[in-house]
């Protein structure tokens, strides 16, 4: 077999030739992004369809193992994601999970989204994506991705290449079968990890049921469930978390998907945690960031950190919107 040369006739080697110049074609691409600097439309569209080839293979309760690193939204503050890296660890030195809301509301959607799923690519074991509810062909077209994409590429190409992308991202992960990651929370509809197993993800996020629920729904200091009024998903209180864990024996549930100014908060005598990574949210919040890095024995080191260039982050061009959910 030959892997990097060839001294033999021409055209002998040129699988090898073609693995080597694809690795060699994403470091570029990853390098571009790095500088917040979004690729060609076709580049686009080839790498969606090998990020599709690794996450089909992926299930909806993805396996992760420790050490890791567990990041909450990031809504397309692309600056602040490159100083989540200097904090936690650059990839591939450092294994990550990020909870999903990679896009809107940020001005730097396409190249947060795109670095990501390109570094997914790349080093499939050491970044692990979920989606949240703002993985969405709905919800992107009222909160800045979609505009986006049409400002930046001219055509709605490259949106619908991430959305149908969108649809392959795992629902929840479990690190060491002890820690559950999802975006938003718990479904009553949901009672087993089992049950998660079996949605069939590969569609648009539903308005109602378990695969709503997992991206929308909120912890809150209630019995049983609530209304939520996001007006998707529920409200869910300690007593449904304690029910859920003890099922299916896991000692923390991690998510995403609110505010929090500090960045992180425990809620149900440290059973739940909410992780937000998105600093100065929408360039005016004034909240700081949080990741959570594990070690290999699930010890928990919570990283804050604070916006950082500001003034070109949200020099992006565009415009925030202020719609709420599902008016």
């Amino acid at each position: 077999a030959c892997f990097f040369f060839w001294q033999g006739p021409r055209g002998r080697c040129r699988p090898a030739r073609r693995r080597m110049a694809g690795t060699s074609d994403l470091d570029r691409q990853i390098e571009q992004l790095r500088r917040c600097e979004y690729i060609k439309e076709a580049e686009v569209k080839a790498l969606c369809a090998k990020a599709r080839e690794i996450l089909v293979e992926e299930s909806n309760v993805q396996r992760v193992d420790a050490p890791v690193t567990i990041c909450g939204d990031i809504h397309g503050q692309f600056y602040d994601l490159k100083e989540l890296f200097k904090v936690g660890g650059d990839v591939p030195d450092a294994n990550y999970l990020f909870m999903g809301d990679f896009v809107d509301r940020g001005f730097y959607s396409v190249e947060t989204f795109l670095l990501l799923l390109a570094l997914k690519v790349r080093y499939p074991k050491r970044v692990t994506l979920i989606r949240g509810n703002h993985e969405s062909r709905q919800i992107t077209q009222v909160y800045g991705f979609y505009d986006e994409c049409l400002r930046k590429y001219g055509s709605v190409n490259v949106w619908r290449y991430c959305t149908e992308i969108f649809d392959y991202l795992s629902l929840s992960s479990l690190i060491e079968d002890k820690i559950f990651c999802v975006h938003g929370g718990l479904s009553p509809s949901i009672n087993t990890l089992d049950q998660i197993r079996v949605i069939d993800r590969k569609q648009e996020v539903p308005h109602d049921g378990a695969m709503c629920d997992l991206m929308w729904s909120d912890p809150e200091d209630i019995d049983g469930w609530g209304l939520s009024p996001r007006g998707a998903g529920y409200l869910f209180g300690g007593d449904v978390v304690a029910q859920f864990s003890s099922t299916n024996s896991i000692d923390l549930i991690a998510r995403a998907h609110q505010l929090v100014m500090e960045g992180y908060k425990h809620m149900f005598n440290d059973t739940l945690v909410t992780v937000w990574s998105a600093p100065n949210y929408c360039y005016r919040c004034g909240n700081d960031a949080c990741i959570l890095a594990l070690d290999d024995q699930l010890v928990r080191n919570f990283k804050i950190f604070k916006e950082v260039e500001s003034t070109k982050a949200a020099g992006g061009g565009g415009q925030l919107s202020n719609v709420p959910y599902f008016l």
